[in-house]
């Protein structure tokens, strides 16, 4: 599933992510994948990750932040005049 980091307390270890499908999903910091680690200031950042249903309310598992930055350099790139790839 794909979604967005609503926020994550790095200093509580828990936040909340949005779903592409409108629903907030609880995860901590047991949650993300290796080497996927928080930082401080993730909100709003583009996540993958898995739906796990425990008792309670729904979670997010295997939390791993997508990297967009080839994106926003080529978008650099392009108005600046530059050649795009």
């Amino acid at each position: 599933m794909e979604g967005s980091m609503l926020w994550f307390n790095v200093e509580k270890g828990y936040g909340y992510i949005q779903t592409d499908e409108d629903e907030r999903l609880y995860v901590d910091s047991s949650g993300f994948a290796p080497g996927h680690e928080p930082p401080a200031r993730c909100k709003g950042a583009a996540v993958t990750f898995e739906r796990q249903a425990l008792e309670g309310d729904p979670r997010a598992v295997d939390v791993a932040f997508v990297v967009q930055g080839d994106a926003r350099r080529a978008r650099l790139r392009h108005s600046r005049g530059g050649s795009s790839l």
